[in-house]
Parts: structure tokens; C-alpha cells; sequence
């Protein structure tokens, strides 16, 4: 049921709902999102107000929009009380959370966002969310601390997506404890920062999320996803 006198932005959280569903079956299209329009209730003039940029514009708010849930989420918890590290984990958990009922959605996203003209858009919202979950965590660095502290979070963020798609582990507890291994790899954070040499070794072992989109490209399709994931994700 559409909200009575609705924002920009519940309008897009309503058509973006009802699309999620199609998306498993027609991908990230324009048929999936004219068709959520109309199980939202809303005619087709809705989706261009919604998204005037098509497919583009829903991939956007899809991530603004798992990012708004998590914060919100995360609110629930003493984060004041809380070191950096479980901070950090606890908000990369939530992400996954969140996305859970969405999960086949998020496969199809992740081969879509690997086709290269999409790669760029990728690597921005990507950013968006390491950025909000440091935001979370009470980061105010500005200098280059901030942007290695996000490179870093965002190849573990990349490298865990992939794994959390083939998880079949009881409640992800497999997907958990691959987080805490990749985290435990960028707890050197606080010393590494102290020299740019060192940060730039510590990056270099590091899965690369532009490699993961190669990676996708080549070895998966969007049919084929469900089946390499784990793999790549231990072994770069």
C-alpha cells in the first residue's frame, strides 16, 4: 500500500521493495523495477520520478538504503562501551544482516556491478558503506588516515560479500568467523598508519575489489554465481 503523501524517499523505498523480488528472476532491469512500480501501487510515471536514471539511480538507493538500515540497526547497541575492532565487525555483521532477505538480489547485483561499465559505480558505493560503518564506529580522521582505514575495510567488506553468498553455515557463523580473520589482518591499522611504507605493504596482501570484478567477469556468469563465490573470496 503506497504512504499517503509520500516523500521522494519512501516512494523510492517502496518501488525499491517491490522490485527486490523480480530482480531474482529478471535481474537488474528495467522490466524488474517498472514491474515492482506496479505491485508497489504506483503507475508508470512513478519510476521516472523515482529513478530518473534507470537502473543506475535503483542500484544507488539499494545501497543507501541497506546503509540506512544498518545504521539505524546498529543504534541498538552500546557502541560507546565498545573497541573499535568489535565496532567495526559488529557494523560489517549488520551489513549482512540486513541484506539477508535480499540475498539472491545481492548475488545478481554483484554480477551486474562487475560489468565494466558499472565497475566505477561499484567502487563508489562501496565506499558509501565502509564509510558509513566507520562513521558508525566514531571515525572523525581527516587526514590520510581516513581513506587507508576505508581501503582497508573495503577489501575486507569485498572479500566477505562473496563468501556470506555461498555461506550455508547455521546463522552465517562460518561468514562471522571469515570477518574476524579478515579484520584480525587490518588490526596493524593503528601502527601502520604511522608510515605510508607500511600501509602500502599491508594493502598489497589485501583482496583488491577491482580484482573481484575481473574475477567475476571471468569466471562466473549471473546464472553461474552461485558457485565460485566461497572459493574466491579464501583464495584472494
Amino acid at each position: 500500500m503506497p504512504a499517503i503523501n509520500p516523500t521522494i524517499d519512501d516512494l523510492r523505498d517502496e518501488i525499491l521493495l517491490s522490485t527486490l523480488p523480480n530482480v531474482v528472476f529478471d535481474g537488474w532491469t528495467m522490466q524488474a523495477l517498472r514491474d515492482g512500480a506496479t505491485m508497489a501501487g504506483h503507475d508508470g510515471t512513478a519510476v521516472y520520478r523515482a529513478f530518473p536514471g534507470g537502473i543506475p539511480d535503483l542500484v544507488e538507493h539499494f545501497v543507501d538504503w541497506t546503509n540506512r538500515r544498518m545504521l539505524a540497526a546498529l543504534e541498538a547497541h552500546p557502541l560507546e562501551e565498545m573497541k573499535v575492532r568489535d565496532k567495526i565487525a559488529l557494523a560489517v555483521r549488520t551489513h549482512f544482516q540486513v541484506l539477508e532477505p535480499h540475498r539472491e538480489a545481492k548475488r545478481r547485483l554483484m554480477a551486474w556491478l562487475a560489468l565494466p561499465q558499472n565497475v566505477g559505480l561499484g567502487m563508489r558505493l562501496l565506499y558509501r558503506t565502509v564509510d558509513a560503518m566507520w562513521f558508525a564506529a566514531g571515525d572523525t580522521s581527516t587526514d590520510y588516515n581516513h581513506y587507508t582505514k576505508r581501503a582497508l575495510l573495503s577489501a575486507v567488506v569485498s572479500s566477505s560479500t562473496f563468501y556470506w553468498l555461498d555461506d550455508q553455515s547455521e546463522e552465517h557463523v562460518e561468514t562471522w568467523a571469515f570477518i574476524d580473520r579478515r579484520l584480525a589482518d587490518v588490526m596493524t591499522i593503528g601502527r601502520a598508519t604511522a608510515s605510508f611504507g607500511k600501509v602500502g605493504t599491508l594493502l598489497s596482501h589485501l583482496p583488491n575489489p577491482v580484482r573481484f570484478a575481473r574475477q567475476l567477469r571471468q569466471r562466473t556468469t549471473a546464472a553461474q554465481a552461485d558457485n565460485a563465490t566461497v572459493h574466491m573470496a579464501e583464495n584472494i
